[in-house]
């Protein structure tokens, strides 16, 4: 098949793009390339890429460019569109929240406007547990309404998802939104905890932990499941769809920074910091429906993910941020 990955050079768009090349699809990276962290970690990404040979097209165009997307659209005819490209993080959108709701919104509609009109057959959207927001019962269902959104971000996904539906109920295109849950792993972003946890750590700095460290907790899901999970949906899924892919496991700040400790043989230091605006104090993914409908079963622990993570950080990822 032909696929377009938009957001395609980030964490998980790098991931997706390569494991869907080794399956043997061609396949197309958009991205704008966008300075929200280090450029030499996109251009990292985009060298390992293009090592996939003649499978890889990599196209810079952003997504608020709507005539460009169309024409690239309408010249491959795309069979999938998987939408990763946001303007990503929680904090961020409280200080630009009209700027996250012209990317993740806007540009959302760009990406489904070109797909309609060029015939593509199916669209992944990629949402976030962001979503589910104040008030939402442990674990997050797929069936809880997500009318409280605690930041910008959270909003700006919320609004995507209601998009995609639309274009399921108006135009027939097939749509799954899939609701990731703290993804890490190798290539992780920079500004993502564990990676940001990291470095910290590794040059003998402080650790910013907001809130209290033993009661705070995420669902963190190591990258590979994520993508198995993904490419089940793109294979298996017709219609319309809304899934949690997480590993319904929650881990405090505190055993996370344990384990990095450990991975990385160096100690933390902590600085100990009032909980932010925005965020949720606990995250995880009831995932029972993502079990029945295409056999989701993550497998990495956050053990294994954490030293897998490290040994990456050890030599790449030090070698990012040493050599800019």
């Amino acid at each position: 098949m032909k696929i377009l990955v938009t957001g395609g050079v980030g964490f998980i768009g790098s991931h997706l793009c390569e494991r869907l090349i080794q399956k043997g699809h061609q396949v197309w990276a958009l991205d704008n390339l966008d300075d929200f962290y280090p450029q030499q970690f996109k251009e990292y990404n985009l060298q390992i890429l293009n090592r996939c040979g003649k499978a890889f097209n990599f196209v810079k165009v952003d997504i608020l460019e709507f005539e460009a997307l169309r024409q690239l659209c309408q010249q491959i005819q795309f069979d999938v569109i998987v939408h990763l490209a946001a303007k990503a993080g929680v904090r961020p959108s409280l200080k630009k929240p009209a700027v996250y709701q012209r990317i993740n919104v806007e540009g959302t509609a760009n990406v489904l406007e070109a797909a309609r009109l060029t015939g593509v057959r199916k669209f992944i959207f990629a949402s976030s547990s962001s979503v589910y927001g104040i008030g939402s019962r442990i674990p997050f269902s797929e069936s809880e309404p997500v009318r409280t959104p605690a930041s910008p971000y959270a909003a700006s996904k919320i609004a995507g998802e209601a998009l995609a539906h639309t274009y399921h109920h108006l135009y027939g295109l097939d749509v799954i939104v899939l609701r990731y849950f703290t993804v890490y792993g190798p290539r992780q972003r920079p500004d993502l905890a564990i990676h940001k946890f990291a470095r910290l750590i590794w040059t003998g700095k402080p650790i910013p932990v907001y809130g209290d460290p033993g009661k705070s907790a995420r669902d963190y899901t190591f990258i590979d499941d994520i993508i198995n999970g993904t490419i089940a949906c793109m294979e298996r899924l017709t219609g319309y769809h809304i899934l949690n892919l997480g590993r319904s496991d929650m881990i405090t700040i505190e055993h996370l920074v344990r384990l990095l400790e450990q991975a990385l043989e160096r100690p933390a230091k902590i600085d100990y910091l009032p909980p932010q605006l925005g965020d949720l104090s606990v995250t995880c993914a009831d995932i029972s429906r993502a079990r029945s409908l295409i056999g989701y079963n993550p497998t990495v622990s956050i053990e294994t993910g954490i030293v897998r993570f490290a040994e990456w950080f050890k030599t790449d990822g030090v070698m990012l941020w040493e050599n800019p």
